[in-house]
C-alpha cells in the first residue's frame, strides 16, 4: 500500500462482525440443541434395548418353564403308561384266576353229582337185594 493512503480504523468489532458473531452463537446455539436431542434419543433407544433385553429373557426363562413342564408332563404319562400296562396284566391274572377257579368248581360239582350218582345206584342196589 502506498503511504499516503489511509488505513481504516480498527477499534472494535464492525457491524459486520457483531452479525457474523451472533450468526455463529445462533448456529451453536442450534447445534447444541441437535446434540441434546440427539442424547435424548440414544437414552430413548437404550431404554427400548433394555426392555427389549428384559422381555427377551422373560421369554427365555418362560421357555425353559414351558420345557421343564413339557418333560414333567412326559414322565407322568409315561408313568401312567406303565401303571395302565400294569394294571391290564393284573387284570388278566385275575381273570385267569377266575376262570381256573370256576374250572375247579366245575370239576369239583361234577365229581359231586358223580358221587351222588354213585351213593343213589349202591341205595338203589341195595333196594334190590332185600327185596
Amino acid at each position: 500500500m502506498p503511504n499516503n493512503q489511509k488505513q481504516p480504523k480498527r477499534n472494535g468489532p464492525t457491524e459486520q462482525h457483531r452479525a457474523v458473531a451472533e450468526s455463529a452463537r445462533e448456529e451453536a446455539e442450534r447445534f447444541r440443541q441437535l446434540a441434546e436431542e440427539a442424547r435424548e434419543v440414544r437414552d430413548q433407544h437404550r431404554e427400548a434395548l433394555e426392555t427389549m433385553r428384559q422381555e427377551r429373557e422373560l421369554l427365555r426363562e418362560s421357555g425353559e418353564a414351558a420345557r421343564a413342564a413339557s418333560e414333567s408332563a412326559r414322565m407322568a404319562a409315561e408313568d401312567a403308561r406303565v401303571a395302565a400296562d400294569e394294571a391290564r396284566h393284573a387284570a388278566m391274572e385275575a381273570v385267569s384266576a377266575t376262570a381256573d377257579s370256576l374250572a375247579t368248581t366245575l370239576e369239583q360239582m361234577k365229581a359231586m353229582e358223580e358221587m351222588r350218582q354213585t351213593l343213589r345206584d349202591i341205595i338203589d342196589s341195595n333196594k334190590l337185594r332185600s327185596n
